[in-house]
């Protein structure tokens, strides 16, 4: 009855969980929620099976055997997904255009704090920018700059299923040798490649804003480069950036050419394999997958 008990509980603060990241959409809480739930599936599983004797072996090898029930359930899941956005004419690399609808920054006490704070600590807003990502649903995108335009601070807005925002981070700077330092908390998995004068890290795990900003400075300082002020605004600067994206994917193998996308997909075999492991590394331990 203990054992019982224990996962009752374990479905309460799910449903618990559940409800708190409606309104937070936090993807630490969304991981949280989700190590439950496959425990939750597992051992009430196995305890329904000893419970009612539908089979005779222990406990915790019922446990074990359906831990890897849920794992092979949730990568059938995600393979299908990952092949059905494949087909998809959804954008992999979204073009973005000026916000014109007065909409950038959504009306939310944690939010506007921290567009207070940005202003505090003598940053400015230099761009208001929008994505579609398909069916009408657009990314959010305000960018930032501080005082000498050496650093940017892009702030995207995610728009959930359940109504709620998601709000992730990246800072960028450039270097005088065309070096480009990129610090991010994005937590969609992306899993391609970058160009070779990119250094990328990202950090799902790290919601704090002044944190991640903190983070990007000692990686600059840890370079030894002294960064340049940006030449491009934040509209074309992205836009090139989406691009050449595309372009190298292309050219390395994980993505289909332009002209055979539409009868093979998007990702090549080996894009797709990437893309499977990066959403579990995101969806249970919170970090981008690393590869050679």
């Amino acid at each position: 009855m203990q054992t019982t008990y224990l996962i009752l509980g374990a479905i309460l603060l799910s449903l618990i969980l559940m409800q708190v990241n409606q309104r937070l959409a936090s993807p630490l809480v969304s991981i949280a929620d989700r190590w439950l739930r496959w425990l939750v599936f597992a051992f009430g599983a196995a305890q329904l099976c000893v419970d009612f004797k539908l089979i005779d072996r222990p406990y915790p090898v019922l446990a074990a055997v359906f831990f890897l029930v849920w794992f092979m359930g949730e990568t059938l899941y995600n393979w299908l997904a990952i092949t059905a956005h494949s087909l998809s004419p959804l954008p992999l690399f979204p073009r973005y255009a000026v916000n014109t609808s007065g909409e950038e920054w959504p009306v939310q006490p944690r939010l506007l704090l921290m567009r207070e704070w940005l202003r505090n600590q003598g940053f400015r807003q230099v761009q208001a920018l929008k994505a579609e990502i398909g069916g009408g649903i657009y990314l959010r995108v305000s960018v930032y700059q501080d005082a000498q335009a050496v650093i940017r601070v892009q702030v995207t807005f995610i728009p959930q299923a359940n109504g709620a925002i998601s709000v992730c981070f990246a800072v960028s700077s450039v270097a005088a040798d065309g070096r480009r330092f990129l610090t991010d908390n994005l937590y969609i998995p992306f899993a391609g490649f970058y160009p070779e004068n990119w250094y990328v890290e990202r950090a799902p795990w790290r919601r704090s804003l002044p944190g991640l900003l903190a983070r990007h400075r000692a990686r600059i300082a840890a370079a030894g480069v002294e960064p340049k002020p940006f030449e491009q605004e934040p509209l074309a600067d992205l836009n090139l950036g989406q691009h050449e994206l595309d372009r190298l994917n292309t050219e390395l193998g994980f993505l289909h050419p332009h002209a055979e996308r539409e009868d093979l997909g998007k990702f090549t075999p080996a894009g797709r394999y990437r893309v499977w492991k990066e959403i579990w590394m995101l969806n249970y331990l919170g970090r981008a997958a690393r590869y050679e």
